[in-house]
């Protein structure tokens, strides 16, 4: 035993020789994510602090758990949470569904030329930053816009999409949709070509249509590439999109648009809280982590993903 021992240890110092070059590569990344990412979590001290910028984080006094018992009896916390997981989980389940649907109607198409072009023109808005594309959607959007000139030609009332809390969510969500919706299409295109093609064939001599076939064999097999996607996207319900929000929202739909994102900017920067910022910045990291290792075990359970 002591002298298989040796040998496996003499093996790894030899790779070690070997690859050393490589893990080399290595060290300028470890250091940009010690830097930027882990020494700044030594940051989230202050949301136990009533800090000072004049003072430091060693001169501040401790508060305890005082901004936190704020937050929760704040009811303008308790709404904005409340509009981060509503705008949240639309967002979730409509991504969720709408790629899918899609993916299925564009296997259908046998046309390679075509498919391949709506395959690209979905793609495109995924390169787009919410910057242009909130300037471009307040144009369209807005009581005398594009949209809302053609509704009215149609005889219709026009709709303030902008200016109404609710419509604004609808907005928010089928905008985030037309954006996103043509990456997730990808994913379940590349599930759909990993389906064996005898399992058609099979279908084919047992008589089943292209209907019969989707039902009994495509969808079948892309579920578990489904129900991944599903669990680990559960872990960003408290992710509604900051960038798509703070450019869109104004004061008017505030009440039913401000997330928690938002809420953190604003009370960080223009009303320098750090303090109070910092206890709701980790109040949704703490559930977002939890969240996240709840959907991992569930991905491992019914769908046995694993990422190690």
């Amino acid at each position: 035993m002591e002298m298989t021992r040796k040998k496996t240890t003499f093996s790894e110092r030899w790779n070690l020789r070997k690859t050393w070059p490589l893990h080399v590569f290595l060290l300028p990344s470890v250091l940009l994510l010690l830097i930027y990412s882990y020494v700044p979590m030594m940051g989230i001290v202050i949301a136990f602090q009533d800090y000072k910028p004049y003072k430091g984080i060693t001169g501040s006094d401790w508060v305890g758990m005082k901004h936190f018992i704020f937050m929760f009896q704040d009811e303008r916390v308790v709404q904005i949470i409340a509009n981060t997981l509503i705008i949240a989980l639309s967002k979730m389940v409509m991504g969720w569904i709408v790629p899918l649907l899609f993916a299925l109607l564009l296997n259908e198409v046998r046309i390679a030329f075509f498919k391949r072009t709506i395959q690209t023109l979905v793609y495109l808005p995924h390169f787009l930053s919410w910057v242009i594309l909130g300037g471009i959607l307040t144009d369209m959007l807005s009581e005398k816009g594009l949209i809302n000139q053609f509704i009215a030609g149609l005889g219709f009332t026009p709709v303030f999409f902008l200016g109404d809390g609710d419509w604004f969510r609808v907005t928010l969500v089928v905008s985030d949709l037309w954006k996103e919706f043509g990456f997730g299409t990808i994913i379940y295109l590349a599930a759909l070509a990993g389906v064996n093609p005898s399992l058609y064939e099979a279908a084919e001599i047992d008589g089943a249509n292209r209907w019969k076939q989707t039902i009994n064999v495509t969808i079948p097999s892309i579920i578990p590439v489904g129900v991944i996607i599903a669990t680990l996207s559960l872990g960003n319900v408290l992710n509604a999109g900051f960038d798509q929000v703070f450019n869109m929202m104004n004061p008017i739909v505030k009440d039913k648009a401000e997330i928690i994102d938002t809420y953190v900017y604003q009370l960080g920067l223009t009303q320098a809280s750090f303090s109070l910022a910092t206890a709701v910045g980790l109040f949704k990291s703490v559930i977002s982590f939890i969240l996240i290792a709840v959907t991992y075990r569930m991905a491992v359970k019914f769908a046995n993903y694993r990422i190690f």
